[in-house]
């Protein structure tokens, strides 16, 4: 018997502070970076976007990869990336924590449009109050006090 899985990963996290220092004109080749990082661990990317003080990331994982060890791989990387090439200026690292929602293949397409449109959203929409409106719809717990 072969192992097969089906969960899709929106995976979201910030810039430490919520610093607003990713710049539009270079987020595509920090997307292309992560894409990388992605394909390394036999993941498969759906969709990743973002504005300048965070990113989301709808990506398949790999049965051999864990979440957390992925997460670190991408924060870890884009950071020594990120310092290397100068791509963001003010950029420090990114926040300690992240959201990680599970939805089933069946939500892909939403979940791509969502992601697409960040920056129309976020006009309007804090990054706070949107990740306080995920962990609601999920049905997580949270501390307030941890999401500032």
């Amino acid at each position: 018997m072969s192992t097969y899985t089906q969960p899709c990963y929106h995976i979201a996290f910030s810039t430490k502070g919520r610093q607003p220092v990713l710049s539009k004109e270079n987020r595509k080749d920090l997307f292309q970076y992560i894409w990388g990082i992605l394909e390394n661990k036999n993941c498969y990317l759906y969709r990743i976007g973002g504005v300048e003080d965070h990113l989301h990331i709808l990506t398949s994982l790999h049965p051999t990869v864990c979440l957390a060890d992925l997460i670190k791989a991408i924060k870890v990387g884009t950071s020594v990336w990120i310092k290397e090439s100068r791509m963001f200026q003010g950029f420090t690292h990114w926040q300690d924590g992240y959201g990680a929602l599970t939805h089933s293949s069946r939500e892909k397409g939403g979940l791509i449009e969502y992601i697409k449109c960040q920056e129309e959203r976020h006009q309007r929409l804090s990054f706070t109050d949107e990740l306080r409106k995920l962990l609601r719809e999920a049905g997580i717990e949270f501390d307030e006090e941890l999401l500032a």
